[in-house]
C-alpha cells in the first residue's frame, strides 16, 4: 500500500537526531540501543519506541544491516518498471514477495517503480528479474552497477 508523504512536522528534533545517529552504525554489543540512547540523552526504551514509531509512520522503511552482496560473490542491480497506476499495488506486492528485492520505491515518472535486486550469485539478477516479468507481464529494466558511490544522508534538526 502506498503511503502519503509525511507532513513536515511529523518528526521532532530528537527523531531527526536518532535517524542520523542510526546511520553512523550500531555497535555490536549485547545492548546496542543503550549506547545510542546514552549518546542522545535518552532512555533505551525511548529509542526503541521511537524506532518503532518511525517505521510505523514510514519515515524509515527498512531497519536492518546492509550486506554487500557483491563483496560476498553476489550482485546488485537497480531495476525499474513502468507500472499502470491501476495495477501499482498488485505489482508492488508481487515484486516485494521476492527475497532478492532489497527495497522498492514509487516515483512520479513514466518508470514509476524502482527497486534493487541483491542476489547471492550474479546470474540471480536475471533469474529474479525474469520471474518478476513472468508474474507481472511487465518489463523489468536492469541497470547494473558500474561504479559504487557512498553518500551520506543527514536529516537536519
Amino acid at each position: 500500500m502506498r503511503r502519503a508523504p509525511l507532513p513536515p512536522d511529523a518528526l521532532d528534533d530528537t527523531d531527526r537526531q536518532l535517524i542520523n545517529r542510526l546511520q553512523e552504525g550500531i555497535p555490536l554489543t549485547p545492548r546496542p540501543f543503550a549506547g545510542i540512547a546514552r549518546d542522545l540523552g535518552l532512555e533505551e526504551s525511548e529509542v526503541l519506541a521511537r524506532i518503532a514509531l518511525l517505521r510505523e509512520l514510514g519515515a524509515i522503511t527498512r531497519f536492518g544491516p546492509f550486506l554487500d552482496a557483491a563483496a560476498m560473490g553476489g550482485a546488485f542491480c537497480l531495476c525499474a518498471m513502468e507500472v499502470p497506476e491501476a495495477r501499482f499495488d498488485e505489482v508492488m506486492t508481487l515484486v516485494n514477495a521476492h527475497l532478492e528485492v532489497a527495497h522498492n520505491y514509487d516515483r512520479v515518472h513514466r518508470l514509476n517503480m524502482w527497486f534493487v535486486l541483491a542476489c547471492d550469485r550474479p546470474d540471480g539478477i536475471d533469474e529474479t528479474a525474469d520471474r518478476i516479468e513472468a508474474e507481472t507481464g511487465l518489463t523489468v529494466l536492469r541497470f547494473p552497477k558500474l561504479k559504487e558511490f557512498f553518500i551520506g544522508f543527514r536529516v537536519s534538526a
